[in-house]
């Protein structure tokens, strides 16, 4: 049976932290791309009332719990960031719940090809589900410099954080396409329009 009758063509994203994979993603769904995002994923799992959140307060307490009964999103990040045992019981308890969301919208969503966006997706089962991984690159500089405007406090901060995930080099090891976003937003879109021509021809012909 060809691919185009089984299933869309899967491409999963992936990049390192403030590499620009949301920009990327963006720029796809423009193009009308189905976009499937275990970052929104991971979001809707722990929305009050999900069972993932109860869970969450099970195992670590009120004080990762908002007042309005939503998850205290940076007291979670500092319970886990320098705590491995914990960052692990976290993802025991989000990973499955992420990863079945993520196959059941991918299911549902269609398309010639299409596009996960699996920021860890070096670590994940998810990556035996995408058929090509492309990998959003840049220089560690320009990830502290986007971190600095965006999320950490200090570069050493910012360093610690990109130094949480899987290494630049392990991502590009695993890269069948590579998007350099160090510049310029037009040359990172021209580089995508390039990559969306290249997966509807192999879509294509593989569904032939």
């Amino acid at each position: 049976m060809s691919r185009s009758i089984e299933k869309p063509l899967r491409i999963g994203l992936t990049g390192g932290i403030a590499s620009g994979k949301s920009t990327v993603a963006d720029i796809f769904a423009e193009l009308g791309v189905p976009v499937i995002d275990t970052d929104v994923i991971a979001r809707e799992v722990v929305q009050p009332g999900e069972p993932a959140l109860d869970e969450i307060r099970d195992v670590f307490g009120a004080r990762v719990i908002a007042p309005d009964g939503s998850l205290d999103r940076p007291a979670m990040r500092a319970a886990v960031f320098s705590n491995d045992a914990a960052r692990h019981k976290l993802e025991a308890i989000l990973h499955p719940r992420i990863r079945e969301a993520a196959m059941q919208q991918a299911t549902d969503a269609g398309g010639a090809y299409q596009l996960i966006v699996v920021p860890l997706l070096v670590e994940s089962p998810l990556k035996s589900f995408v058929d090509r991984i492309l990998v959003v690159d840049c220089d560690e500089q320009t990830q502290v410099r986007r971190l600095l405007q965006r999320d950490a406090e200090t570069a050493q901060q910012a360093r610690r954080i990109i130094a949480a995930q899987a290494s630049r080099e392990d991502r590009l090891a695993i890269a069948d396409d590579v998007i350099e976003n160090d510049g310029e937003l037009q040359k990172t879109r021209d580089q995508a329009l390039a990559l969306h021509r290249s997966y509807q021809q192999r879509a294509s012909k593989d569904g032939d």
